[in-house]
């Protein structure tokens, strides 16, 4: 076999192109590994960007870490806030009245009037004087922060960037600090990004040492909020939590929770005394044994200002203490929907009557103010609401019990659908629900007044709906009933309806030779008979009735009963309350 040898030229070549070509491929390599470092970079590495955020004020306003609408004007001290915000905040109860330029603040213990572009305001209808005050700038009202501080014990922190925090009581702080490097680490500045990717503008940094707030967390990422107020996402791998506390306030006004008298202790036995143009004699009373509260109705609005009848007597007062008793003196609008209009349309005119009731609760040494407005037109609803926002501190500054008598939940506009049961719940100390009239006087069928079931059905519906608390619902109770007649007129069933009281139930009974049956559906003793062509009937209030509406206040847990009205009752039936209550 023969070998051939290439000559050391052309074996020389051959080495140096296949070098060439190694050489060759790696540069490629190289290029294509650049092209690639280069696409991923520009489509997913972290991009240096940086923007300075809009937040759309001069001034924005931060809460929790949410920018707010609207932005706060002035500087330091004279920092002031717009009310929409306020109210969508701090407090919704926040008034502002356009007839007398007027913000009114309620809290559990004050009533505070401030008057735009006025250094004069109301605190509990006395006077003080403000450093700055509420003034309007393109339509807009502007609170100053001093009341705020004062009685919501709000703060606001004005940032380097103009960014204003706003802190309310109770607010959780949390905070994150940037590690300080140990021995030889290098130290970086941890970047804020808009929002929680490394494919995000840069908005802010924190560098070695300091510290941000942190307000919520997201796939890796701490939501924060940077010392000059700019927000923004950090990785959370170079942070270090440090801990949280509850924002409390040096400033705010600091007082105890009204805690109303409750008598004896017990559950409230409360009875209306009605009360026309004399007081009754107390002294011909009948004993009246566990009675706890008396409330007369002495008071009544007799104009659009606001004016008051007074009807009360100095005796039934005496008397009532004497016994242990206490008097909740009723404050009624005379059942009148248009003077009601007038009278609760100004601040002005609602303190004159909040003025009157506590000169009148003085001067009698009253225990407390029953509230009873009816017949009110649907569009005055948030003028009562305000109402008893306003008169609960003064009542409460003066040692008063404030109850409201409301009626269930149904669309009667002017029966019920002005109260507003879940905001007057959370300022009256008691309300009074008036669980009767369920078949009214003039109503087209005959029925009971207040059967059972329609009562505990209407309550639950108070407490659920409304989240009126037990500890504060009264069951309103009737010691009265209807004596219904129905008469057949052209085939058709005509019905009236005349209003008695126990005893008078009682004699009929008796006269009649009646036998009382028990109905189920209602819950109570029922009779009818015939009487002059017509059929009598009476769903009858007694001791079997109001055991039960009794048993309902022990099963849900309500504050106690009270009835309408004492001079329909029945000797024997205070015996009944006091042994079940």
């Amino acid at each position: 076999m023969q070998t051939t040898t290439l000559p050391p030229s052309r074996r020389k070549r051959r080495g140096s192109w296949g070098r060439m070509l190694w050489l060759l491929f790696f540069m490629g390599l190289l290029i294509l590994g650049g092209v690639a470092y280069l696409w991923y970079q520009e489509n997913y590495g972290p991009v240096d960007t940086r923007i300075t955020p809009d937040y759309g004020a001069e001034k924005p306003i931060f809460h929790q870490g949410k920018l707010l609408e609207g932005g706060a004007v002035g500087e330091g001290h004279t920092l002031k806030l717009p009310l929409p915000l306020l109210q969508e905040t701090v407090d919704p109860a926040i008034h502002y009245e356009e007839s007398s330029k007027s913000i009114i603040i309620t809290t559990e213990h004050h009533v505070v009037r401030l008057v735009t572009d006025q250094l004069s305001g109301w605190v509990n209808d006395q006077p003080v004087e403000l450093r700055f005050p509420v003034e309007s700038i393109d339509d807009i009202i502007y609170v100053p922060i001093e009341p705020l501080t004062r009685f919501y014990g709000i703060s606001l922190e004005e940032t380097d960037s103009g960014v204003v925090i706003l802190r309310k009581p109770g607010d959780i702080i949390s905070r994150v600090e940037v590690p300080l490097p140990e021995g030889d680490e290098e130290s970086n500045n941890v970047l804020l990004r808009n929002e929680p990717s490394i494919r995000s503008p840069i908005v802010a940094e924190l560098a070695p040492g300091s510290q941000a707030t942190v307000w919520g967390e997201e796939a890796g990422w701490y939501y924060v909020q940077h010392e000059n107020g700019i927000v923004g996402y950090a990785d959370k791998r170079g942070l270090r939590f440090i801990g949280s506390e509850a924002y409390v306030s040096e400033s705010v006004v600091e007082k105890a929770p009204y805690v109303p008298d409750r008598p004896m202790g017990e559950r409230i036995n409360l009875t209306w005394e009605q009360v026309y143009s004399r007081n009754p004699n107390p002294n011909n009373f009948d004993p009246m044994p566990g009675l706890n509260v008396v409330s007369p109705t002495w008071f009544h609005i007799i104009d659009g200002e606001g004016s008051l009848e007074n009807r009360a007597d100095a005796s039934y007062v005496e008397w009532a203490h004497k016994n242990g008793i206490q008097v909740w003196a009723l404050f009624s609008n005379s059942f009148d929907p248009d003077m009601t209009t007038e009278a609760l349309s100004t601040y002005d005119r609602r303190m004159n009557m909040a003025r009157q009731l506590i000169s009148f609760a003085q001067l009698y040494k009253l225990d407390g103010i029953n509230v009873d407005f009816e017949n009110v037109h649907l569009k005055d609803g948030p003028n009562l609401t305000q109402f008893i926002r306003e008169l609960a501190p003064l009542l409460h500054e003066a040692g008063l019990t404030l109850s409201m008598d409301v009626t269930f939940i149904s669309t009667n506009e002017m029966w019920s659908m002005f109260y507003d049961r879940k905001a007057l719940g959370q300022v009256v100390d008691y309300m009074m629900i008036m669980a009767y009239d369920e078949h009214w006087a003039s109503s087209p069928k005959s029925g009971s007044v207040a059967s059972l079931p329609w009562v505990e059905n209407g309550v639950k519906r108070i407490m659920n709906e409304a989240n009126v608390p037990p500890s504060k619902i009264v069951l309103g109770v009737p010691f009265y009933t209807r004596v219904w007649t129905e008469t057949t007129v052209d085939g058709k069933t005509k019905v009236s309806s005349a209003a008695v009281g126990m005893d008078k139930v009682k004699e009929i009974i008796r006269e009649k030779k009646l036998t009382p049956v028990l109905d189920e559906a209602a819950g109570q003793n029922y009779v009818e008979y015939q009487e002059n062509g017509a059929l009598k009937k009476i769903w009858i209030e007694d001791e079997t009735s109001i055991r039960a509406r009794i048993d309902v206040i022990e099963r849900l847990g309500l504050a106690g009963l009270a009835s309408w009205s004492r001079n329909f009752a029945s000797e024997e039936i205070w015996n009944v309350i006091h042994e079940d209550l």
